[in-house]
């Protein structure tokens, strides 16, 4: 009897055959193999961890000034063969430790091909002697900026820049997931604002970049020295047009973009070059290891301006409220001395802007008042108060039924000062969140944001887009022109029910 080829025994061990027949790539994660193991670093686990160990030695000993009370956001690291610059890259040693970081976004330049923008890694994990590093999703999110980020397979096959970077982040992090950036000539407000919309805190950004190469040892020395003076004051248009400064220059171009928005400072970690390894001082390549840190403790209390008490504060809110009690006929005329004994109409004969500010059950009921004024205080609290009241044109007149349900603020103003400077960036890095109120001008369009607005809009970009808004601009407006721009801070007072 023929043997049926539908037996269930025959056609698994076929199925068998097929599987264990199949290609590599088509059974196994695509990941990127690492080129350079054994050649610019050590190509076996237990040399590359020894070699880490020791370096990582090595720079501990090194003093290093951190600041207290802040969170590391951002890393320059060297990436030449471990020989030269491996010393300096391992005090990353003295800002890394164990499960600190679920992504580390990690941006290296183009060396090898010649490209613009970004080219993004298509594997599912990167490989070293110490192990896989899974890509993390936002790497796939990117690419769908395709006239941005691209995957280039011979960058991603020959590219050093990333690769010699990663043992140092896996033996000081071990566990995080990689979005892995080769960069090229790009408009770094683009790329940034994508990088930008992928930061989290758990979020570390790593450039990747030597300094200057192949000068003599002390013209290196001189040359660094000026470019890390550049970056520590994020002077970003000075360093893109220095020349033999970094490798990675546009990638550190966008580190600095983003210290700028969200106002990280960056510190010193170490300097070298590799004079100071082989000591052949003739022709030399920069290395220095950066930190940015985010000030993550509360910013004291700053009174900006100091000329009124608390109690001489309620007093004039106090002269708000009866004001307007007064404009709905409800009580005679009075003044700021006869509710409050201990302070004099005397007290208040500075000159300037006055706002006064409505609201009831914590929504904004009516906000009126100016920047700069010839008028006393008091005369410019009476006159805002009734403003609010009863003219803010976004609003009805004020009601008598409603005067135990609103809430009297008031503030009064420094004189506004222009503030300098040079392009969107640099103008978020100058603003002090939470002290300074800003008024914002193009031709005839204006608009103005107390300082109490930031605890609406706590981000520079979005207390800027939406004063852009209310000036009738563009929302982006800011950050394609120069406008023009006066910050001033106020003395802020709540009535106290």
């Amino acid at each position: 009897m023929k043997q049926s080829t539908h037996n269930p025994v025959f056609l698994s061990f076929i199925i068998f055959l097929f599987f264990i027949h199949l290609p590599a790539f088509a059974v196994e994660t695509k990941i990127r193999q690492p080129v350079f193991a054994g050649s610019w670093y050590p190509g076996t686990r237990s040399e590359l961890t020894q070699t880490i160990s020791e370096l990582t030695l090595r720079a501990k000993k090194t003093p290093v000034n951190l600041p207290a009370g802040q969170k590391l956001k951002g890393l320059i690291l060297p990436h030449a063969g471990y020989i030269y610059s491996g010393f300096t890259a391992a005090h990353a040693s003295h800002v890394l430790k164990k499960k600190q970081f679920s992504k580390v976004i990690l941006m290296g330049p183009d060396h090898r091909i010649g490209f613009k923008n970004g080219s993004v890694s298509n594997a599912e994990a990167f490989k070293t002697p110490l192990g896989l590093v899974y890509i993390h999703p936002n790497s796939a999110a990117l690419k769908l900026q395709t006239d941005l980020f691209k995957h280039i397979p011979d960058s991603d096959r020959l590219e050093h820049s990333l690769e010699n970077v990663l043992p140092f982040l896996q033996y000081y992090l071990e566990d995080f997931k990689l979005v892995p950036l080769v960069l090229g000539p790009c408009n770094i407000d683009q790329i940034s604002n994508a990088i930008n919309t992928i930061l989290t805190k758990d979020t570390l950004i790593v450039v990747s970049s030597d300094l200057s190469h192949f000068l003599s040892y002390s013209k290196a020395v001189q040359k660094d020295k000026s470019t890390i003076d550049l970056i520590l004051g994020l002077k970003s248009r000075d360093l893109m047009n220095q020349e033999n400064s970094a490798c990675g220059r546009i990638p550190i171009l966008i580190l600095l973009n983003l210290a700028k928005r969200h106002s990280w400072k960056p510190y010193l970690i170490h300097y070298s070059n590799s004079g100071d390894q082989t000591h052949d001082r003739s022709r030399v390549v920069g290395y220095a290891a950066i930190a940015f840190f985010e000030n993550i403790a509360k910013p004291a209390k700053q009174k900006p301006v100091s000329e009124f008490n608390e109690k001489q504060g309620q007093a004039l809110i106090k002269l708000a409220r009866y004001t307007i009690l007064k404009k709905l006929g409800l009580i005679s005329d009075i003044t700021i001395d006869s509710f409050e004994s201990t302070v004099s109409v005397s007290d208040f004969q500075i000159r300037g802007g006055t706002f006064v500010t409505l609201t009831k059950k914590g929504r904004l009921r009516g906000c009126i008042g100016n920047l700069v004024s010839e008028k006393t205080v008091i005369s410019g609290i009476k006159t805002h108060a009734v403003s609010a009241a009863f003219r803010d044109p976004r609003f009805p007149p004020v009601s008598f039924a409603e005067m135990d349900d609103i809430k009297i603020s008031i503030s009064i103003l420094t004189r506004p000062k222009p503030l300098d400077y040079q392009d969107g960036p640099d103008l978020i890095s100058r603003l002090r969140v939470n002290v300074d109120g800003v008024i914002l001008r193009q031709g005839k369009a204006e608009a103005t944001f107390l300082p109490q607005v930031w605890s609406q809009l706590p981000r520079p970009e979005q207390f800027l887009s939406q004063l852009c808004r209310k000036a009738g601009l563009p929302q982006n407006a800011w950050t394609k022109t120069k406008l023009e721009i006066q910050t001033y801070q106020v003395q802020y007072f709540e009535e106290k029910q």
